[in-house]
């Protein structure tokens, strides 16, 4: 899933963008939640707690994007040689 979402051109910044901006919604929804409707603070925590729990998906597939990145520039700079003289290394993908 990571290397689709790295050849359609999403980047590790944009899951970071995101991650960063679903924290300030959750605060924004509990903010709205809490003040508009009449169901109380229960209510509120939870649509926060709901929309705060994607913040660690977006950092977690932002750090296996930013792998990914990081393979990509090592395989087109053509330093695959240098796993040659060190020994034969086995290449990993993030989120394969």
């Amino acid at each position: 899933m990571i290397k689709m979402l790295h050849k359609m051109g999403i980047k590790s910044n944009h899951m970071y963008l995101a991650g960063l901006g679903s924290i300030g919604l959750a605060f924004a929804s509990w903010f709205a939640s809490k003040n508009a409707e009449r169901a109380g603070l229960d209510r509120a925590d939870r649509w926060g707690i709901f929309i705060g729990e994607w913040a660690p998906t977006f950092f977690a597939m932002g750090i296996a994007l930013r792998i990914e990145e990081t393979h990509s520039e090592i395989e087109e700079s053509g330093m695959d040689g240098y796993g040659q003289t060190q020994g034969m290394r086995s290449k990993s993908h993030a989120g394969v």
